[in-house]
């Protein structure tokens, strides 16, 4: 058999290639159309993450009393889960501008000073994917952090002299996947710093039932749990699976959403009742069948589904650690006994590799 149609076999019938995955928790332009509409208002309004709403709630409030900007704030965790809305609940609080930019968009140091200079006093300076700074660029961060001011050589050799510009008193907040890679001087000029985790299935519920309100979408609470229970955890994919099951329930069922509608939509999309889309369950099965359950590597994995292996360990692996169907070992991954139950293979019996081959 050949890989592309052990592959295909692996994907699916319909599926030559990887679609653009709807569970995918990363951004899209159709996140970044919808999301300024169904983003919270406030922390009022604002679901999950008590503990970190209690303390921004509290630090806010006395920045406030004293008439200072907030301290500098770090959000980590997995992608989706609030870190930009927290950032701009936060802005709205202080009564300060919103002022969003990237990681990667900062090449140079002047891409930074431009951006820093132009800051007026007490504005949020949101930079996602903070850990994507240059050396160069984050060296320059330091003093603006701290001191509210950059230092620039100017000339070069004996004639070396360096400027200090002062910079108004800012906020800034750095988001980030991946924590790990934050250099350590970095990570400590920031006072606060919150993780943010998964969501749980109720409060996935409280999102949905208030983004169906918002699009204007009649749904029942079995509707609300149903999409809920698929969302992997993730406010981000809880909004774009309740846009698909809109567009389904709108041509196919009267634009009502029940349990009914919601599973039909959604079984069409390739999301199974616990959120696993095709490449999932195309990981566990290659995990299962070609590797015999493990320990297999990623790079091995990524190359049996012809995928990015960086793509797999960021996108497609955090949930499945999460769920329980794979674990990490020193020698790889290996499938777990929810793994079989989930493909269908009884007992952990392992299928005949002579399909794959």
């Amino acid at each position: 058999m050949s890989d592309s149609t052990a592959r295909k076999r692996l994907l699916g019938p319909d599926d030559t290639r990887t679609p653009e995955r709807v569970v995918d928790p990363t951004d899209t332009l159709e996140d970044e159309v919808y999301g300024a509409s169904l983003r919270p208002r406030s922390f009022d309004d604002y679901v999950g993450q008590e503990r970190i709403v209690e303390n921004l709630r509290i630090a806010i409030a006395a920045a406030k009393r004293r008439g200072e900007p907030l301290e500098h704030v770090l959000f980590y965790g997995p992608p989706g889960l609030g870190k930009t809305t927290l950032a701009g609940l936060i802005a709205r609080e202080m009564g300060a501008n919103f002022r969003p930019t990237s990681g990667p968009t900062l090449e140079k140091p002047k891409d930074l000073v431009g951006v820093l200079t132009a800051l007026e006093e007490g504005d949020v300076f949101f930079v996602d994917e903070i850990h994507r700074l240059g050396r160069v660029v984050e060296e320059f961060l330091y003093p603006a952090m701290e001191d509210f001011q950059i230092d620039f050589v100017v000339d070069r050799g004996a004639y070396a002299k360096t400027l200090k510009l002062p910079l108004k008193r800012f906020t800034l907040i750095g988001a980030t996947t991946r924590a790990g890679m934050l250099t350590a001087p970095l990570r400590e000029r920031f006072g606060i710093i919150g993780h943010l985790d998964y969501y749980s299935a109720a409060e996935l519920e409280k999102i949905v039932r208030r983004s169906a309100g918002v699009l204007a979408v009649p749904i029942d609470d079995e509707g609300c749990r149903t999409i809920a229970a698929r969302s992997r955890g993730t406010p981000r994919v809880a909004n774009r699976l309740l846009r698909r099951v809109r567009d389904y329930a709108e041509v196919r069922a009267q634009g009502r959403i029940t349990a009914a509608v919601a599973d039909e939509a959604l079984s069409r999309e390739g999301v199974d009742e616990v959120g696993l889309d095709r490449l999932d369950r195309a990981f566990l099965r290659t995990l299962v069948e070609a590797y015999g359950g493990g320990p297999a590597g990623i790079a091995a994995i990524a190359a049996s589904l012809t995928e990015d292996a960086e793509t797999l360990e960021d996108v497609v692996e955090p949930y499945l650690l999460k769920e329980g169907f794979v674990i990490r070992t020193a020698s790889g991954r290996k499938a777990t006994p929810s793994a079989y139950r989930h493909l269908g293979v009884a007992g952990g019996a392992v299928p005949s590799q002579e399909r794959l081959l």
